[in-house]
């Protein structure tokens, strides 16, 4: 049991973020969110070397820890990161949840579920205020929820209070133009004050759950103001070699605006990176067959092309949920790729990133498989922002601006096979087994 309850509001200091610790990072979707809510995201673990890679270069001032949660304690990552013996705010993630409630044995004694074990014990050991587990929406539902109910009634055991009213967040209801949907659970030491759930900020008539308009709320942004000011990938050939080209960009929306770094936005209180603005990158381009082009073409927006399986994207909707497809230890089968509104084409990881509320700065590994992975499995940042917020409000912290600039890593980060990104985190080469390529469509991906 964890010490009697204390004061759990921020001691404020001018130079003092609030400090969080994200598992599971990927890429790093939540880490952004939470930084553009005003944390320091002082540490990240990634198991996956390619990932945690990705994650480094983009977040040159946290530590990017490869490592499994199973294979480290509070300890090790105090010693690994810059939080050493300080207060650690907020630690959050979503931890894989493989094997559910069966007759006569609990889900978390499942050994497919000991991350979620491990998520549990970090939060205890680093004795985080508070903590944000994320996870899929089918936890919600029927046997499932009783794993979800054995989560909580754990944390409450080891002096966590929790949030009854848990919900499944849609990202469409704050500004990203994709319909998304997962659960936030909440949860804060005895004697902190439980965080509430963002307000929906935007209203999108287009989303499942059949959101309606609202009189007070602005509609989500739509799929072309996401895209329209992006150039035209397939003008460029330096793009089949390689995922990045210097290239005149079309004016922005005010959705995009922010994500080029054209305009300020007022409520991301993130560090500014340091990049080009007349690059375009992680826009490798995708070979398809002149048949399929001709399919593409002529599927009509917010069908699916009947051959493929392929969504075409309507430029005046959101887009659909954005999936990561299996890893390579699961046959690698890459989901399908939406088709751009108006090119003969599937979307560029670039596309996808600014569908997703990702800034231009931000990179991701430049083979179109890892990337896709990365941004598929990744919290929308805008959602995550919102998610960020309130426990920013719990804490009584009042977010401000940075006057500094960071200089993002080094781009040989983003390149790495496996076994060179295995290297630099001293693991394994086959930590992840090797790929074995399975694609949605034969003779669609090069």
């Amino acid at each position: 049991m964890l010490a009697p309850p204390y004061n759990c509001l921020m001691r404020a200091t001018p130079s003092r973020r609030p400090i969080g610790v994200d598992l599971f990072a990927g890429a790093g979707g939540m880490s952004l969110g939470f930084e553009q809510a005003g944390f320091d995201v002082a540490a990240a673990i990634e198991y996956d070397p390619i990932h945690a890679a990705t994650h480094e270069f983009n977040f040159p001032g946290c530590a990017s820890i490869c490592r499994s949660v199973a294979d480290i304690d509070a300890s090790y990552l105090r010693r690994e990161s810059r939080i050493g013996d300080q207060n650690v705010d907020v630690v959050f993630g979503g931890a894989p949840c493989q094997g559910f409630s069966m007759i006569g044995k609990r889900a978390l004694d499942d050994p497919r579920n000991t991350l979620v074990h491990h998520f549990v014990r970090l939060v205890v050991e680093l004795k985080a205020r508070y903590f944000v587990f994320e996870n899929v929406r089918g936890l919600t539902i029927g046997k499932h929820r009783g794993f979800l109910e054995e989560i909580i009634a754990e944390f409450r055991k080891r002096g966590y209070q929790v949030g009854e009213d848990y919900r499944v967040l849609n990202a469409a209801h704050y500004g990203v133009p994709q319909d998304r949907q997962r659960l936030f659970l909440f949860g804060a030491r005895h004697g902190c004050a439980l965080p509430i759930y963002p307000e929906q900020t935007h209203y999108s008539p287009r989303s499942v759950d059949g959101d309606a308009p609202h009189l007070f709320l602005p509609r989500t942004p739509n799929v072309w103001e996401a895209l329209r000011d992006l150039p035209e990938a397939d003008d460029y050939e330096e793009l089949l070699e390689r995922d990045w080209v210097r290239a005149k960009f079309k004016t922005p929306s005010s959705y995009s605006a922010p994500l080029r770094g054209r305009t300020e936005d007022d409520s991301d209180y993130s560090i500014p990176r340091e990049f080009e603005t007349t690059l375009l990158t992680s826009s490798r381009r995708t070979i398809h067959t002149p048949l399929s082009r001709r399919r593409f073409a002529e599927t009509p927006h917010g069908e699916t092309e009947p051959v493929s399986r392929f969504h075409k994207l309507d430029p005046q909707g959101i887009c659909n949920t954005i999936r990561a497809g299996t890893a390579s230890d699961h046959g690698a089968f890459t989901s399908p790729r939406p088709i751009h509104p108006f090119s003969s084409r599937c979307i560029t990881v670039r596309e996808a990133a600014r569908l997703h509320s990702y800034p231009d700065w931000f990179r991701f590994h430049i083979t179109k498989w890892h990337g896709f992975r990365q941004i598929g499995n990744s919290v929308p940042p805008l959602l995550a922002r919102g998610v960020a917020s309130e426990v920013g409000k719990a804490l009584g912290y009042v977010p401000k601006k940075s006057n500094r600039i960071l200089k993002l890593g080094d781009k040989a980060l983003l390149s790495f096979d496996m076994s060179e990104a295995a290297e630099r985190y001293g693991v394994p080469s086959d930590v992840i087994p090797k790929r074995i390529r399975i694609t949605a469509e034969r003779s669609v991906y090069a």
